[in-house]
Parts: C-alpha cells; sequence; structure tokens
C-alpha cells in the first residue's frame, strides 16, 4: 500500500486537480484508491462526485475522535474510488487537535486500522502548513507536489521541503519526496520553460516526465463533480493523468 501526501502550501496549483484525477486514473488502472480529503473547502469530496451535505460522517469526526476513518469511507459512484469526505467543519479541528496527545499520529493509526485494504491512499492537504498537513505527511509514505513552472513557486518549494526533512528528522523517518508535478503548465511561456529546466536540475529524476497541461476540460470537470476522465476522456487533461498513473505504477512495478 503506497500513501502519498498530496500536498503544497501554496494555493491555485493544482493540488486538489491532481488527486482527484490520479485516484480516478489509478482506479481506471484497476488499482484500489481511497482519496481522503484534508482540505477543508472540501473540493476534493465535491470533485469526485459526493454531495458534502449528504455524507453521514466526515475527517473531522475521525481526527476528533468521535468516528473512525472506516466508518466514514463512502464510495464515488461518479468515480470508482473510495473517499473520506471532508467539509466546512474542518476548519475547526486545527485548534480541536491542539489539546489531544500524540496529535501528530491520529490519520496514521486511522490508515493502518484500514489493514492495507488499498493499493494507494492520496491524501488531499490543504495549502498550508498546518496540523492538518502535518497529520498527512507523517501518515504517508511519500509526497508528492504539484506545483505551477513560476517565478515564486521555487519559493514556496524550499519551504516545503524544509518542513517534510523537520518532520523525517521528529515525526516519521521513511517520509520521502514522491515526485514534483508540472502543472498548468504553458509551453508556449518562456518562464515556464525556464523553471522547469531548474526544477530539473535541482530535482533530477524526482520531476516526473508527465507534465499536466493548462487545460478547459480539466478546468471545467469539476463543476460537474466529476474526473476528467468521465467528463472528456480524449481531453489533453485526461490523457495526462493517465499517462501520470502509468509513470507511477511503472516505478512500483520496476522496484518489485
Amino acid at each position: 500500500m503506497r500513501i502519498f501526501a498530496i500536498s503544497n502550501q501554496k494555493g491555485g496549483v493544482g493540488k486538489t486537480t491532481t488527486t482527484v484525477n490520479l485516484a480516478a486514473s489509478l482506479s481506471n488502472k484497476k488499482k484500489k484508491v481511497l482519496l481522503i480529503d484534508l482540505d477543508p473547502q472540501g473540493n476534493a469530496t465535491s470533485g469526485s462526485g459526493i454531495k458534502k451535505s449528504m455524507t453521514a460522517g466526515s475527517i473531522y469526526e475521525v481526527l476528533i475522535g468521535q468516528n473512525t476513518l472506516k466508518n466514514i469511507i463512502v464510495t464515488s459512484k461518479e468515480s470508482f474510488f473510495d473517499v473520506a469526505t471532508a467539509n466546512q467543519s474542518l476548519a475547526g479541528a486545527e485548534i480541536e487537535l491542539v489539546d489531544i496527545p500524540d496529535r501528530e499520529y491520529i490519520l496514521k493509526k486511522q490508515i493502518e486500522s484500514l489493514n492495507k485494504q488499498y493499493d494507494f491512499i492520496l491524501i488531499d492537504c490543504p495549502p498550508a502548513l498546518n496540523l492538518l498537513t502535518v497529520n498527512a505527511l507523517v501518515a504517508a509514505n511519500s509526497v508528492l507536489i504539484p506545483m505551477q513552472c513560476e517565478y515564486f513557486a521555487l519559493e514556496g518549494l524550499s519551504d516545503l521541503v524544509n518542513t517534510i526533512k523537520k518532520v523525517k528528522n521528529h515525526l516519521n523517518t521513511e517520509i520521502e519526496i514522491e515526485g514534483l508535478l508540472r502543472t498548468l503548465f504553458d509551453k508556449r511561456n518562456t518562464l515556464a520553460q525556464q523553471v522547469s529546466e531548474q526544477l530539473s536540475a535541482h530535482f533530477g529524476s524526482k520531476v516526473y516526465e508527465t507534465i499536466i497541461p493548462r487545460n478547459v476540460r480539466l478546468a471545467e470537470a469539476p463543476s460537474y463533480g466529476k474526473p476528467v476522465l468521465f467528463y472528456d476522456k480524449s481531453s489533453k487533461g485526461a490523457i495526462a493523468y493517465l499517462a501520470l498513473a502509468d509513470e507511477i505504477l511503472g516505478k512500483y512495478n520496476n522496484e518489485k
């Protein structure tokens, strides 16, 4: 079972888009996938075709000890993968977690109780380096970092890398950077090309070969409550996320 925290404290980089569409693409490849929505906005929940108001429980109750992860998981009929949902109540969890012992390990313990019934667990982190994100980083094997190739991206990336190092030193010795994913990419943009080259020079094989283009269909799909694969499977966005799933599966098949 591979557990990815999908994280970048900078908003608007395609983090939730990546979580939802990678979940759908891995599921399409016959893998059993759980998406855990840890963002109070709950966009990964609605983007997977689940109405936030219709769920019996959410990840908020799990984190504050009122429910179990096993109990709140629902299967998305739109997307064919499982989801641990989030809603606005999660915004209050940060304050309530402060007084709970071993608060950084709550999500990890809940995932362990699932007894490895999934091939992949993808955790959509909030756009902040807070206690929710730390829970994800402690629970995960590795971090997938979606990022736009723009001027301020590298600055934010160094903050995230430092946080991952701190978590590795103090809370989760196994955590690694899974890979850096270039998102919302416009190949006609000279700056994007330059930042992309800098990333490759600095991180080498950690940068995925797959690049996610800026794509209208990808942007439209969430408003229909669907991953792009089930909205327009012939779109460049759908093809790119299927390629990313193949690239990830290829890596782990080679390691076996």
